[in-house]
């Protein structure tokens, strides 16, 4: 047998390397706070989500946001933004005709603004995709070092199934291991799934829940209803890293950019701030006259709640907000049933009951043969005397 048939016998006698655990003791770790670009909204090194129905202004909102950092500006609460660059990838908006437009309308330095227009692979000059080209984003990341980076839609970084929890999560690590390694604020704009509205909105974001429970920072944009104010409201639905309640009014407007006469573009116009979980918020702004809307399910949940008679409207408010209706949905609701609220009393307050009509309808639904009140198939008198009822 020869020398190399030998070392080979020897190296195949071995034991297998067995694969350690790195284990860091708790005292041993370097506590950080949060590193905030705006603070209780956008953090450095962390996912954010941005959704919303068609329509709101999502995008829209990003490009306020990478406005105010371009530039130095000002937050939605007022507060200062630090300076720093913002990298823009978009799969669904040109460039030329709206996202530069729109930056330049809202101010932003667009020095600083920098869209990912392609990749060179060598074999020239295709489209960036974000489900396998993040190798090559991140080394351009490395290079300008942003504050900010917008992915829209972030449903585009996923190349399987979007609606599994496992194809989600391992698409997206890369993307959000580039984040946290450069220390940018990653902030990807998805839609609500649609007849949605009522739920939870964290649960709300279109495909898997993956995509949610990754995020650091969930927030949420939505049309407010004329007979509430009109206008719209931006808020946190969900927040590991600080609150997950409040938001800001906000308005889209179109507004000429400077030295370009002919051309017109979107901008966000913020207003005050407001207070309240985002469920409240979403149903105050999102009625749907469809069964699978918040008036809907707020006419639902009346229903039941005034099955057995009249309740006081104070115990109404109480049980809404507990099953997350807002109560401005529930009076509409209220309407939408024709209930008329009536005085209980000098000392009582305020009871809704349902109308009389829909008594009936209930009483109705029970079987013929079987009494409301006693099991002889007799109605009883206050006085305890029976009265005999043709059944």
């Amino acid at each position: 047998m020869n020398m190399a048939a030998i070392k080979t016998m020897v190296d195949n006698a071995q034991p297998p390397q067995q694969t350690a655990i790195d284990l860091l003791r708790g005292d041993q770790v370097k506590m950080e706070p949060v590193d905030w670009l705006w603070r209780g909204w956008l953090a450095r090194s962390k996912l954010h989500i941005l959704a919303g129905v068609a329509g709101t202004g999502k995008t829209t909102i990003a490009l306020s946001l990478a406005a105010a950092v371009t530039s130095g500006g000002r937050w939605p609460d007022g507060s200062r933004a630090i300076l720093g660059d913002v990298v823009i990838w978009s799969g669904e908006d040109d460039p030329a005709d709206t996202l530069a437009p729109r930056l330049k309308a809202m101010g932003a330095n667009m020095q600083r603004i920098h869209f990912v227009n392609g990749v060179n692979d060598g074999q020239g000059h295709r489209s960036f995709d974000p489900a396998k080209d993040i190798a090559a984003l991140a080394q351009a990341i490395e290079t300008i070092r942003p504050a900010l980076l917008i992915v829209d839609p972030i449903v585009s970084a996923v190349a399987g199934d979007s609606h599994k929890n496992t194809e989600t999560r391992r698409a997206l690590q890369p993307l959000v291991d580039m984040a946290a390694k450069a220390g940018v604020a990653l902030l990807g704009i998805s839609h609500f799934s649609k007849g949605s509205a009522g739920r939870d909105p964290t649960e709300r974001v279109t495909g898997s829940l993956a995509f949610a429970a990754l995020a650091r920072v969930v927030m949420a944009a939505a049309k407010v209803e004329e007979e509430q104010g009109g206008g719209r409201i931006f808020c946190r639905t969900k927040s590991n890293v600080g609150a997950d309640d409040g938001g800001f009014r906000y308005d889209l407007a179109q507004r000429e950019v400077d030295g370009h006469p002919d051309i017109v573009a979107s901008c966000v116009v913020w207003g005050e701030a407001v207070e309240g979980s985002a469920r409240v918020l979403l149903a105050d702004a999102e009625t749907s006259e469809g069964e699978g809307g918040s008036l809907q399910a707020a006419k639902e949940f009346l229903e039941t709640e005034l099955a057995d008679g009249p309740v006081s409207a104070k115990q109404i408010k109480i049980a809404a907000e507990q099953a997350g209706h807002s109560f401005a949905t529930v009076r509409r609701a209220k309407d939408a049933l024709g209930i008329k609220p009536e005085k209980g009393g000098m000392k009582d307050g305020w009871r809704w009951a349902l109308p009389s009509k829909m008594l009936k309808d209930t009483e109705d639904a029970q079987q013929n043969g079987v009494s409301t009140f006693a099991e002889n198939e007799h109605l009883r008198t206050p006085l305890g005397q029976d009265w005999e009822v043709e059944l």
